[in-house]
């Protein structure tokens, strides 16, 4: 079970960061929301909860609680820019369907 960063994602959060000045790496997660039923959830995280699961890819912490695992596994974090938008993307396999307007998705 493993949840990865892309090199240029894992660079992004690696500059935030260090701009940032604290931190010790990205949290990622779901929460229940949108009309698909689950979204992801992205925040830096200045400290390893105990029941966190720590990943690390590119040099840069990763940390999922174990039940959003359950819908993340396999994940790949990308960031990407796209003209003026510039954001993370997520490639799930666990993904059986997103909405239309990209904000949530179902597994």
């Amino acid at each position: 079970m493993a949840v990865t960063l892309t090199e240029r994602a894992a660079k992004h959060v690696a500059g935030f960061l260090a701009r940032r000045g604290k931190g010790l790496g990205l949290r990622v997660g779901v929460r229940t929301s949108g009309c698909s039923g689950m979204a992801y959830k992205l925040e830096y995280a200045d400290a390893v909860n105990p029941e966190d699961v720590t990943f690390e890819s590119h040099g840069v912490k990763i940390f999922v609680d174990p039940k959003s695992l359950l819908y993340l596994d396999g994940t790949e974090v990308d960031f990407v820019r796209e003209g003026l938008n510039e954001g993370f993307r997520f490639k799930n396999p666990n993904e059986k369907d997103r909405c239309g307007c990209g904000e949530s998705f179902r597994v």
